[in-house]
């Protein structure tokens, strides 16, 4: 998810430090205010410091956005990372698991291992599922 505004973000999904940086209208108006009090002379000096401003704002909004959704990345992996695993893990263990159970209640025996290790999949599978 993108948003230019860290206040449209759900609140987990927020940048850490309460936000991006910003220029805002209090920041242009000091800027007119210096060039009226410093005259056409200072004029490229004033434009160059407030560009200057304004090409920092952006990096560390850009900045911020990337860290925040390379944070969201990894999160998001290591939680599909454990669900491979308990995968993996369940397929290994079933295999015995059926032969143990087929060899002494056959079929019904065959349904209940593999119903419970269903059942323990959907249970992480639930737990781990995004909040919203």
């Amino acid at each position: 998810m993108t948003a230019s505004n860290p206040a449209d973000l759900p609140e987990g999904q927020r940048p850490p430090g309460g936000g991006w940086a910003e220029v805002d209208r209090h920041d242009v108006e000091a800027i007119l205010e210096v060039r009226r009090e410093l005259g056409p002379a200072y004029d490229d000096a004033v434009v160059d410091a407030f560009a200057d401003r304004v090409e920092r704002a952006i990096a560390a909004r850009v900045d911020a956005r990337i860290a925040h959704e390379q944070a969201l990345r990894r999160a998001e992996g290591r939680r599909d990372g454990g669900q491979v695993a308990l995968g993996i893990t369940s397929l290994a263990l079933g295999v015995p698991i059926s032969g143990i159970a087929a060899g002494i209640s056959h079929l019904p025996g065959l349904v209940v291992a593999w119903g419970g290790i269903a059942v323990v999949n959907l249970a992480c599978a639930w737990q781990r599922r995004p909040r919203r």
